[in-house]
């Protein structure tokens, strides 16, 4: 939603920067700390409220941006959500069954732009990356707490 309180002009570019050296300088200490630092710089913003806006090429352009539903779109009525856990079986749910406002907001955002990923990190320790799945014409939440352990 406009105004962006805090828009980024110029993007903040230090990832992207990062991840198009070459390879041979990808595998330096010095280079692995930088990563870190503008990784760090980045997560700090996420504590502000609302979202953090990252382009696909790294670019933080926004953060504490308020998203709303696109003109149009209808509103996100179901998502599949799966676990890496071995034998888990997706199930389909409304997006409020898996967190809070950070989760519908997510999962709203990759229905209406669904060229979109959202990762969503709750208080209580789930993190969900959000996607677009064409083969299932929904979206996908990912929960992927387990692999971060």
């Amino acid at each position: 939603m406009r105004p962006i309180p805090y828009a980024i002009v110029p993007a903040f570019d230090e990832l992207k920067q990062q991840n198009d050296e070459p390879a041979e300088v990808k595998r330096t200490r010095v280079w692995q700390e930088s990563v870190y630092r503008a990784v760090e710089a980045v997560a700090g913003l996420t504590a502000v409220d609302g979202a953090t806006v990252i382009t696909n090429q790294y670019e933080l352009v926004a953060f504490g941006a308020k998203i709303a539903r696109r003109k149009g779109s209808p509103q996100v009525e179901q998502v599949t959500v799966t676990e890496p856990i071995e034998g888990d079986v997706a199930q389909i749910v409304h997006p409020t069954q898996l967190g809070g406002t950070r989760h519908l907001s997510a999962a709203q955002f990759v229905h209406d732009q669904r060229d979109a990923v959202a990762l969503v990190a709750s208080q209580d320790g789930r993190f969900t990356v959000f996607a677009w799945s064409p083969c299932e014409a929904m979206v996908h939440a990912h929960r992927v707490e387990t692999l971060l352990l």
